[in-house]
């Protein structure tokens, strides 16, 4: 942090609830998740003070939420525009999205021996490539054909993307093609959506 802070890098990072938070206005301490705890669920603010963490100076943003009956805080702090922070890290969320579904969550990149950086790189290529088409496919069988159960908790049994995975590595043997997808139109389906 204190790398960041000297270069003037932006940057909003999560911290646990129960890190310590000196206020330096009220000459005292409390919990993080103390300073939201009277928001409503879903509701996000901006914490109107500059605090100390471990002796360094922040600005606080955070949310509440419920996620399997636990009430849930997620507590950002930042370098500076703290009002960007909750959208940031939502943008951020959807990155990790993506890494684990390149990783563990079917295409399992990190399996790879490959070691040489430009056939590393053709690699990771082709797979991003294959990630959005699985996406596509995914999200069409989704929205046109069958949705994706939702669980008792209120997210999806598997991902859009592994959803269009489960399919297409079925979809190519002829048994298996229970929606009659013909896979040209899988592939024109990618193209009418701006990959070609």
């Amino acid at each position: 942090m204190d790398f960041l802070n000297r270069k003037g890098i932006r940057y909003h990072i999560r911290i646990q609830n129960n890190f310590k938070v000196y206020l330096p206005r009220r000459q005292k301490q409390v919990p993080a998740w103390h300073l939201f705890n009277n928001l409503k669920v879903g509701q996000m603010r901006n914490y109107e003070h500059i605090v100390k963490v471990n002796g360094r100076l922040y600005y606080l943003s955070g949310t509440k939420s419920v996620s399997e009956g636990k009430l849930e805080y997620l507590i950002l702090i930042s370098y500076n525009k703290p009002d960007e922070a909750l959208a940031y890290y939502r943008i951020r969320w959807q990155v990790e999205c993506l890494f684990q579904g390149i990783k563990s969550s079917g295409f399992n990149i990190e399996d790879t021996h490959v070691v040489a950086l430009d056939r590393l790189e053709k690699l990771v290529l082709l797979v991003m490539i294959a990630f959005v088409w699985c996406y596509l496919i995914g999200d069409y069988i989704d929205r046109q054909i069958r949705p994706i159960q939702i669980k008792r908790h209120g997210r999806r049994a598997v991902s859009v993307s592994k959803y269009g995975l489960d399919y297409l590595s079925r979809v190519l043997l002829p048994e298996y093609n229970r929606f009659n997808i013909i896979s040209l139109h899988l592939l024109l389906y990618t193209k009418s959506k701006g990959l070609n």
